[in-house]
């Protein structure tokens, strides 16, 4: 008894510690400016001024749609097709499978640094800087999607594939309409975390865009509070950053279990 006790003492002390910045963080933009250096939680008076200050210095609401766009339809198109390619890795046989596999996993493994200047130099040549395809096109292929997909698909049984063949299905059909229906842990967790990677990538965007009302939220906030713009108000700074947050927090707490589950079975398995 005594075991489980510190055990959970200690589990409960972690968890003060991680989410005690993000929790200080939120009340602090309700804090009038003068208290947000205190490390306390509760103000002396609750106030939304922060966040009306940075609603009509950004036009945030606008970042906002934008963002859900550009992230909407990276995780649409890498659910589609990353999942396509999964299933053909793990359940078609046709020549250079498992090289193609390699140099997948190998890809994964440069730094996207080193092709920044020559897709931004493909941008421009497509003519697609400051539009919605520059932003979304690079990025509608995942790697890491590929690879959690093939492990998951890997675990169903080929006689259940064996009998849609047998009623007729093509492999597109098997794919959407048997294979998908037992995948929701794996289709969630890939859309999870491109959702997240989409919705937090900052220098892509500072690159390829530079028309206010194309900017996603985290380029508008990037530029907001070091550009100047917030004026050193850590009030208004903590706002933007709390509005870009919030989302992706409500988003992952909402799908943490089938999170959990699909990373404890499809990326173990070979």
């Amino acid at each position: 008894m005594a075991k489980k006790a510190a055990l959970y003492a200690v589990l409960l002390a972690g968890t003060v510690v991680f989410i005690y910045p993000f929790v200080w963080m939120v009340f602090a933009t309700l804090k009038p400016e003068m208290e947000i250096p205190t490390f306390g939680l509760w103000p002396s008076r609750f106030t939304l001024q922060h966040y009306e200050q940075v609603f009509a210095k950004i036009p945030i609401g606008r970042a906002f749609v934008n963002s859900i766009v550009v992230a909407g339809a990276i995780t649409a198109s890498v659910l589609l097709f990353s999942s396509m390619v999964g299933y053909a890795l793990s359940r078609l046989r046709f020549p250079g499978k498992n090289l193609m596999f390699m140099l997948i996993l190998f890809t994964m493994m440069i730094p996207f640094q080193l092709t920044l200047i020559p897709l931004y130099v493909l941008m421009v040549k497509l003519h697609w800087t400051d539009t919605y395809l520059a932003l979304i096109v690079p990025g509608m292929m995942s790697g890491f999607g590929i690879l959690l997909f093939r492990q998951f698909f890997q675990t169903i049984p080929q006689a259940l594939l064996d009998a849609a063949r047998v009623d007729g299905l093509s492999d597109l059909q098997i794919l959407f309409r048997v294979i998908w229906p037992l995948s929701r842990p794996v289709l969630i967790t890939v859309g999870i975390l491109t959702f997240m990677n989409s919705w937090n990538e900052v220098l892509w965007p500072l690159i390829v865009v530079r028309k206010s009302e194309l900017m996603t939220m985290p380029q508008i906030v990037t530029i907001f509070a070091v550009g100047g713009m917030a004026e050193a108000q850590l009030g208004i700074k903590l706002a933007a950053a709390t509005l870009l947050a919030v989302p992706i927090v409500l988003a992952y707490s909402f799908f943490q279990r089938y999170f959990i589950e699909s990373m404890a079975t499809s990326g173990l398995k070979g």
